[in-house]
């Protein structure tokens, strides 16, 4: 027996899985995936988060949503909903409920029935209902849906009968399906949650979690890895591989020496300057797709001196971008002149407003009366979508800066760290950005800079414009895409004249594989998915 198959029974041993204690006899192993990730998942529950890492361990794996997103036309299509209609004055939405859906079953939950209304009704209200039980169990709130200020939005959600249920809104919400599609929009067991309330573990819910996904989760160890196995009851067809197992590991080289190795078959986020290595190794291949996303450099508007306008725009036109899109993005991004990219229906190309100017730069910081500046910026410490690395793009602001008189200090954490003194709000810039949820390019705005967002500490300029707001819902009310498009147009314009942030690139969406993973596809935005991936040689067994 090879010593990868050995390492796979010691893992499995220790998981007390007897499903699959037969892979450690002189049988074959179950086939398995391995997919190397950036860091730890903060919950596994998306509701409760707006962070990547966790939406790729959580969403796609372990849970269905009401609608998903085709991954080829970006169409929404049934999920745990069948079919939907729109009342003619689109403020009542009515959802048919797919039957016999099982949810996971596991040595700490046995469920009794199949999913139904009750479970839609419990999923949103736990989100929506401040007398919810479940409402306030979250510590970190509901970012997302808190951002886009759904519980404003909704009227009242009813139960039809166990397989119809209607969400009534307050008023036209162009993008209230899409909402329901994105990553965060998971259904949970009422069931399982009545059943830890009597227990007074309520908290479990976002931790040992139950879904109806096409995974289950089988196991967590921080710092190392997180072990799913194949759910077996799937309402969809099922996935491909018995194991799929997330072996986190932060360090960019290290996720690449373990895909040349083999003891990985798809890598996350890979660096700029690693893709060459492909060429040496025939065994990779690197799949890409035109990204929904933006890396940004968030002012804190709300500490003086960034609360003038001026400064902000004096710090915008010190940064080069293109240089920061030679050194840390090479040929997989673009330079950003707006939040939306060029993906999106309601991008326009326009020249940009706040151009490289450092001349200019140091007569604003003039105008302001503001010399000897000094501020912090905040740097995420791995590698994401939007930016592979957020260290280096630092590095380069902090030169650029130099050269208009401005000291910047780099500040970084570890990620877990980093995400908890994020909400507090208390630092001077943040290097940071947003991979899109959906195809809605309202999910560009109301998320990253409504005043609702400011109120979800998802806004990370501390931004709030009244006027701003209304254009958004101008827009999100709105059923015309083309007076959409204008609508959207017109906030970029204010993002340009006022600088809450610095947009900078747009990056594509890369997976780094092994050529024996088939079937892998990339999405333009959301949280990753593996219950389509093949793995050709099956025999090859893992972790």
């Amino acid at each position: 027996m090879s010593v990868l198959v050995k390492r796979l029974c010691l893992c499995i041993s220790s998981l007390g899985v007897s499903l699959l204690l037969l892979a450690c006899g002189e049988q074959r192993a179950p086939s398995g995936l391995v997919y190397c990730s950036e860091g730890n998942p903060e919950t596994f529950n998306p509701q409760l988060v707006t962070s990547g890492t966790t939406i790729d361990a959580t969403s796609h794996q372990i849970y269905s949503r009401l609608v998903d997103y085709d991954a080829e036309t970006g169409a929404i299509i049934p999920a745990l909903a069948t079919n939907w209609s729109m009342s003619e004055d689109g403020l009542t939405y009515h959802f048919t409920l797919r039957e016999n859906v099982a949810f996971h079953q596991s040595k700490y939950f046995k469920p009794s029935r199949h999913f139904n209304a009750d479970d839609v009704l419990f999923s949103f209200n736990r989100i929506i209902d401040s007398t919810s039980p479940y409402h306030k169990v979250s510590k970190t709130g509901y970012p997302f849906f808190q951002s886009i200020a759904f519980a404003d939005q909704i009227s009242s959600i009813n139960k039809l009968n166990d397989y119809e249920i209607e969400f009534n809104l307050k008023q036209p919400d162009a993008s209230f399906l899409a909402n329901l599609a994105t990553d965060f929009a998971v259904i949970l067991s009422q069931e399982y949650a009545d059943r830890l309330q009597q227990q007074n573990q309520m908290a479990l819910l976002d931790t040992q979690a139950i879904g109806t996904g096409p995974y289950q989760l089988n196991q967590y160890v921080k710092n190392s890895h997180i072990r799913y196995k194949r759910n077996s009851n799937y309402w969809g067809k099922p996935a491909k591989n018995e194991l799929l197992v997330f072996d986190i590991t932060p360090n960019s080289t290290t996720r690449l020496a373990k895909l040349i190795t083999g003891d990985c078959d798809v890598s996350a986020l890979p660096k700029a300057g690693e893709l060459s290595v492909i060429q040496e190794h025939p065994e990779l291949t690197l799949a890409t797709q035109p990204g929904l996303n933006v890396a940004f450099w968030a002012l804190n508007t709300q500490k003086p001196p960034l609360n003038d306008v001026r400064v902000r725009k004096a710090l915008a036109k010190a940064v080069d971008k293109q240089n920061i899109i030679r050194a840390v993005y090479q040929d997989t991004g673009i330079e950003a002149n707006g939040i939306l990219p060029p993906a999106s229906w309601a991008y326009q190309s326009h020249d940009p407003i706040n151009t490289y100017d450092p001349k200019r730069a140091k007569q604003l910081l003039e105008e302001a009366g503001v010399s000897d500046l000094t501020l912090d910026i905040w740097a995420i410490p791995v590698a994401r979508i939007y930016n592979p690395n957020a260290l280096k793009t630092a590095e380069l602001i902090q030169a650029d800066l130099a050269n208009i008189g401005v000291k910047a200090n780099i500040i970084s954490y570890d990620w877990s760290v980093f995400t908890q003194k994020l909400t507090q709000s208390d630092y001077d810039s943040v290097l940071i950005g947003w991979n899109a949820d959906n195809s809605d390019p309202d999910n560009f705005f109301t998320p990253l800079l409504s005043c609702s967002s400011l109120e979800s500490k998802s806004n990370r300029s501390r931004w709030c414009n009244r006027e701003f707001d209304k254009i958004l819902k101008q827009a999100r009310t709105s059923m015309e895409q083309r007076e959409r498009k204008a609508l959207y147009q017109e906030a970029e314009a204010i993002l340009a004249e006022q600088v809450p942030l610095v947009s900078l690139a747009h990056a594509k969406r890369l997976a780094l594989k092994r050529k024996s993973a088939k079937d892998t596809q990339v999405n333009p935005f959301g949280g990753i998915s593996f219950a389509k991936m093949d793995i050709i040689d099956s025999t090859k067994a893992k972790h």
